[in-house]
C-alpha cells in the first residue's frame, strides 16, 4: 500500500465494495474509460473477471480517497520492459473526482515508490493530445517532455498524436536533493 495525504493506494482485493465504487465512479463511464484508453465494464461479473487480471499485476493500484472511503481511479504500470528496468504509467480517475489533483498526488506517490522501493531506473507516460487534462497532470508532475517512449520506439513508429513523458531515477534523485537543499 501507498499512502498520501488524501488518498491510500491498493492492490486490487475483488470486494465486492470494491467493485460497486468502480462501477459507480469510473470503470462505466465510457467518457473516463475513452480518455484511459480501456473498454467500459457495465456488469459486477464482467469487474469481477478483470479483477482476477489485475491482482495478479503487481504494479497496479486502486486509488482510495481517504475522506469518501471510495473507490476513485487507479494508478498502474500498464507495460514493463525488464531487461531495460523502464516501465510505462497510466493512470485514470472517476469525473467526479477530476479537478482536485488526485491524479497527481498517486503519480507522485508512484514515481517516489518507484525510485525508492524497485530496481525500475526509468517511468514513461504519454497522453493523447485530445485528453489535455491528462497532460496538465503530467506537465505538473516531476516528468518532464520526451520525443518518445519505448512503446513508441519497439514498433518503430513516431507518436503523432501522443506527447509523451519520462524520469529517470537518477533525475528524480537529483530533485529530491535540491528540494532537502532548499529547506
Amino acid at each position: 500500500m501507498i499512502e498520501t495525504e488524501r488518498l491510500l493506494l491498493k492492490h486490487y482485493n475483488g470486494a465486492d465494495k470494491e467493485i460497486r465504487d468502480m462501477l459507480k465512479n469510473w470503470i462505466s463511464d465510457p467518457a473516463v474509460q475513452e480518455e484511459y484508453g480501456e473498454p467500459v465494464y457495465i456488469t459486477f461479473i464482467s469487474v469481477k473477471e478483470l479483477l482476477k487480471k489485475y491482482q495478479s499485476e503487481p504494479y497496479r493500484w486502486a486509488v482510495w480517497e481517504k475522506k469518501s472511503g471510495e473507490c476513485i481511479g487507479q494508478i498502474a504500470f500498464c507495460k514493463i520492459w525488464d531487461e531495460i528496468h523502464t516501465a510505462e504509467i497510466e493512470y485514470c480517475i472517476g469525473q467526479s473526482f477530476q479537478g482536485s489533483g488526485y491524479a497527481g498526488e498517486a503519480l507522485k506517490a508512484v514515481i517516489d515508490y518507484t525510485f525508492t522501493q524497485t530496481d525500475f531506473e526509468r517511468l514513461e507516460a504519454f497522453h493523447r493530445k485530445e485528453n489535455p487534462r491528462s497532460g496538465n497532470v503530467l506537465m505538473k508532475s516531476l516528468m518532464h517532455p520526451t520525443d518518445t517512449a519505448e512503446r513508441f520506439r519497439r514498433q518503430d513508429i513516431h507518436p503523432g498524436n501522443e506527447n509523451c513523458y519520462c524520469i529517470t531515477s537518477s533525475e528524480w534523485k537529483e530533485m529530491c536533493s535540491r528540494i532537502q537543499v532548499e529547506y
